[in-house]
């Protein structure tokens, strides 16, 4: 809860006030990968100790601050968006359909979901149509 996020941070604020051995990338992976993980969370991001002890003190203050991210665990869907678009092109993935049982299942379970055939467009020859962000997105996720 917010009251002990905010005890951990004053916690953590005292053990770091007189420096840490090992440098602010070390002891940052090891807060994050090493730690229990609870619904309040909160991340300081800085480049040396003085940044990072500002945040530390405004989080055990209740405070907002510049380099303090707040937030908690959120439920529901999740959704895949590849913005990376522009790496579609009109038969990719033709040879590890043909080729791989286990590729070519999970393509044809993606493409169940369509209202379009997917396979018709990635597999056929108008990259116009690929090109199209309705088309692109799935193709690349599938």
């Amino acid at each position: 809860g917010e009251g002990a996020l905010r005890a951990q941070a004053g916690r953590l604020l005292e053990s770091v006030a007189g420096g840490v051995p090992g440098s602010v990338a070390d002891v940052g992976w090891s807060l994050a990968s090493t730690r229990s993980v609870f619904e309040d969370r909160a991340v300081v991001v800085g480049a040396d100790w003085d940044e990072l002890r500002s945040g530390l003190g405004a989080l055990a203050a209740g405070e907002p601050h510049a380099r303090l991210v707040r937030g908690g665990v959120v439920r529901g869907r999740t959704a895949f968006l590849f913005a990376g678009q522009g790496s579609q092109r009109v038969g990719m993935g033709r040879e590890l359909y043909e080729g791989y049982p286990v590729f070519a299942a999970a393509f044809d379970a993606v493409d169940a979901e369509l209202p379009f055939d997917l396979k018709a467009v990635v597999f056929g020859g108008d990259a116009e149509s690929l090109n199209r962000t309705e088309f692109a997105q799935p193709a690349l996720f599938a």
